[in-house]
Order: structure tokens, then sequence, then C-alpha cells
């Protein structure tokens, strides 16, 4: 599990494109015969590429645009191809709209227990001293003091590890013009109904839920991997802008069959977890959402391109659901 978590983690967290950082792909660095394993595994996924799709049922139409949370200049094109598909809708669905943001703000306000932890032992109590020392350093890189960090919930560090110190200045402003946002700004001005796809709190609960050791595991994993992360970051984005969001998912599994130490059953079985915790089972909570609204009227959805695909993917749960898929040009 320790090794599992890093290249995942990666895959779900936002990446970040960003003008300081420089990190090199991490697919075409490796030999031809992996990349070709690579590229089978992908490319055996139901739709297993493409970012925009047309989903229609008798008079149903969903218009799905799976999206990278963070701002690049490539999305300049997106907005202006999808524009005319958006203002023809009556109700967009994302993952967290305007007041979600806020209700996660308040919530965090008035709970310090969802971030701070107020008993058991802290991070330096938990991890070993040689492990503290690397985390120090990394949070260091972030600008943290460590001593901030001794009693932070593991997962909101390994949320910290997940971007690329390179990036961290810029963070705030990279995610206000990242691609979600900039659908929702465009929705607003259009009077257009903006709704969220699931509760405010739904990740901070699949996260708390997680054991004190996979949560750790989590920080240990990303960690081991802390000189690749700027790798990871232009991977991700390299590979989504080239519509092709699932090749990040199988390069993260093969890392992980590759590094974990443990047998390829027993990553596979972790994987698995992993993907039913942190998306399927999400996809598969947005698919009521999603068919309610398809009945008032026109949708547009836009999420995390890494939802689209996969038998479990909501491209695949709606084709289950009768509805027919259109894969749309960018």
């Amino acid at each position: 599990m320790k090794r599992l978590l890093a290249p995942l983690l990666f895959c779900l967290m936002p990446a970040i494109a960003a003008a300081e950082c420089r990190g090199a792909n991490v697919f075409d660095a490796l030999p031809p015969a992996e990349q070709t394993a690579i590229r089978a595994a992908t490319d055996a996924a139901p739709f297993a590429r493409g970012l925009l799709w047309q989903a229609t049922r008798g008079a149903q139409r969903i218009t799905l645009l799976g999206t990278y949370h963070f701002d690049d200049p490539r999305h300049d094109a997106i907005m202006a191809r999808v524009a005319p598909m958006l203002d023809t809708a009556t109700t967009l669905l994302v993952e967290a709209g305007p007041d979600e943001e806020a209700a996660l703000k308040s919530d965090l306000a008035k709970d310090p227990a969802l971030m701070v932890a107020p008993s058991g032992p802290t991070l330096p109590e938990a991890l070993t001293a040689e492990e503290w020392e690397v985390l120090s350093q990394a949070l260091k890189a972030r600008g943290m003091p460590p001593f901030m960090a001794a009693k932070l919930r593991p997962w909101y560090i390994m949320m910290l590890l997940s971007v690329p110190p390179c990036a961290m200045a810029d963070q705030a402003a990279l995610a206000a013009n990242g691609l979600d946002q900039r659908v929702i700004g465009r929705a607003a001005s259009k009077g257009i109904a903006v709704k969220a796809l699931e509760p405010h709190d739904t990740v901070l609960r699949l996260f708390g839920d997680m054991s004190q050791t996979d949560q750790l595991g989590m920080i240990r994993s990303a960690l081991s991997t802390e000189a690749e992360a700027e790798d990871y970051s232009a991977t991700l984005a390299d590979s989504y802008f080239a519509e092709d969001a699932r090749l990040i998912w199988e390069i993260s599994r093969h890392a992980a069959l590759a590094t974990s130490g443990g047998s390829p059953e027993q990553v596979d079985r972790d994987f698995a977890m992993m993907e039913s915790t942190l998306v399927t089972g999400r996809n598969r909570s947005w698919i009521p959402v999603i068919e309610a609204e398809a009945a008032q009227g026109p949708v547009f959805a836009a999420f995390g391109a890494l939802h689209l695909s996969g038998r479990d993917g909501v491209l695949s749960l709606l084709e289950q659901r009768g509805f027919t898929l259109e894969r749309l040009p960018l």
C-alpha cells in the first residue's frame, strides 16, 4: 500500500502547470516495452480517450466535459469550443460550486478538528525520526514551518505534498483560473443554474473514513516520490491536453506494480480499494443527480477527466442507463 498511494494520488489531486515547474514526462522516459503495455491497458478501458462527450436518451441531452483543475493557457481554446454548448444548457453540474466551496470553508472555520487532530500521537510521534525529517524538509520547501504541521490530519499533509514546491506560490491563482472555475464563471454570467454533483464535504469524509495507518501510508508514499513531483505533474498535464487522461491512471498502476514490493495480486487489491473509494463510488452517486437534471432540460456536466473513463466511469454508467454516447471533437 505504501508505494501504491503516491502515484495514484498524483492522479486524483489537481496537478499544476506553472511557469516555474519544469517536470519531465514520466511515460516518455519508460522503455518501449513498458510504454506498449501501458498503452494497451489504457486503450482497453471503455471511453479511454476524449474529453468532450454528448449523451442522449430520447429528448434528454447531456454534454460532459472532463476538466483539469488548474490554470493553463490551453484552456482558452477549450472554453471557446464549449461555450456555445454551455450557453444552451439549463443546468451546469460540477463537483463543487460556489455554495459548496463556501460551505466547506465555513465547516473548516467552525470545526478545527477537521484539519487538526485534537488528540492522539502527533506526526513526529507517529512517524520515524528519519521520516519526520524528510517530511519537515518537504514542508519547508512548500513554505510551511514543520512545527505547524505536527498535529495536522495526515490527509491534509498528503494534499500539501501533492502540490510540487515550484507551484505553491501561485496555487491560489492557478486554482481560480482552472477549467472548472472558468466554466462556472461562464454559467454564472449567462444566468445558468450551477449545482453540485455531491455534498460539499464528500472528499473530506472519504479521507476521514480512512484508517490512520492508510493515511500515514499516504504521507510515506508521497515522500517516496517527492523528487518526481514535477514529473508526475507534467505527465498529467501532457496526457490531459492530448485528450488521453486515462493514460496517467495506467502509469500509476504500472508504477505501483513496479515499486510496491508486494505481489501483483496485493497491488491489484489495494489499487481497486483506492479506485472504489475515491473514484468509482463517487461516479455511481453522481448518476442519479445527472439523470434528475437531464429530465428537466439540457445539462452540461464538468468534472475531473479521470472520472470519465473505465468500466465504472461516468460515461459507461450512463451507457448502462440507456444513453447513447458520442465523442465530440475539441
